[in-house]
């Protein structure tokens, strides 16, 4: 994939937040960095762009955000130092750190660090109203769904969950952009997302066209949560407009991750920046509201970077020495 970078320079003159960082502490630092996302149109891209942007504005240090493949790709970047920081998923970190991911089979990544938590990712399902598919069960067999840019969390686990429930169909992959407008087209049945709400592609599409976005039944979510490491998760209603009610639906924990050789005091003032600003978070996407501190106990998968470790601990949040790396 051909990738795109959104860069914000930012200087020490623009800082809004935090308090200027003492020459002292920033040895080792990088003189720019790059947030590894995901597609356009996708949370990840929103939520990690403006949050790049607003450590770059009051850190005093260039950074961005670049577009990637998601989790997966996310993973491999960041194991490899090839970018600094990047977003993930629980399921596909323990994968990639187990040496399961299929784009380095075999390969441990085990140089990728927890910094804070992010959200969770519903996985949920929306269809044209049009087309008469109002629940799971209804999706048509052979039917075309979205799943997707290669490689995301979607992709890596929403396939295999509509074929536990029975669902048989045809793959696509691609942007959330693209597959929202090849939906819009009629060009496929369903878009299976996966990603923190609301979506912006859902949000868009709901402007252009009347749309369902489907939950799951009592059965279908035991069975799901029985079969994958997700939990049950409830859409709100007004999450979109399309919505009469809360969506049941399951969902998986996504973390920002550091290469663990970023510098330990560089990770310290983004993670202190980051978890004392909740506010700002949610102005840069409302799924940051469960961007703090308390949620730290949801990574089960990796290793904690001593700067973030660090932070948490300073403020009554334990992390043990036996999970930092």
């Amino acid at each position: 994939m051909k990738t795109q970078i959104v860069m914000a320079a930012a200087f020490a003159s623009t800082l809004v937040v935090a308090n200027p960082v003492a020459a002292q502490d920033r040895e080792g630092w990088p003189d720019n960095f790059t947030v590894g996302t995901a597609s356009q149109g996708g949370t990840y891209f929103a939520y990690g762009s403006g949050w790049a942007n607003f450590v770059a504005e009051n850190l005093g240090i260039s950074g961005g955000a670049e577009i990637t493949g998601g989790p997966m790709q996310n993973m491999a970047l960041v194991h490899t130092g090839d970018l600094q920081f990047g977003l993930t998923t629980m399921g596909p970190a323990r994968e990639s750190m187990e040496g399961n991911s299929p784009l380095a089979p075999g390969l441990q990544m085990d140089n990728v660090c927890a910094i804070f938590p992010m959200y969770q990712t519903p996985f949920s399902v929306t269809a044209l109203s049009s087309s008469g598919i109002t629940s799971i069960s209804d999706i048509p067999d052979g039917a075309t769904i979205g799943f997707g840019p290669a490689g995301s969390t979607s992709d890596t686990y929403f396939p295999r969950m509509m074929e536990t429930l029975g669902v048989n169909f045809e793959r696509r992959n691609g942007s959330w952009s693209d597959l929202g407008g090849q939906l819009q087209d009629g060009l496929i049945d369903v878009v299976a997302f996966a990603a923190g709400i609301p979506i912006p592609a859902v949000s868009q599409l709901e402007v252009q066209t009347d749309v369902n976005i489907i939950g799951m039944t009592d059965a279908e979510a035991k069975k799901i949560t029985d079969n994958f490491p997700v939990s049950e998760f409830v859409i709100p209603a007004s999450t979109y407009q399309s919505l009469e009610k809360d969506s049941r639906v399951v969902s998986m924990w996504n973390f920002a991750i550091a290469n663990c050789d970023v510098p330990e005091s560089l990770v310290y003032e983004i993670t202190k920046l980051t978890m004392e600003n909740n506010d700002k978070m949610v102005s840069i996407h409302k799924a940051a509201k469960t961007s703090i501190p308390k949620n730290y106990t949801k990574n089960t998968v990796l290793p904690w970077h001593p700067g973030a470790a660090r932070w948490f601990n300073e403020n009554g949040y334990e992390i043990p020495e036996s999970q930092i790396k």
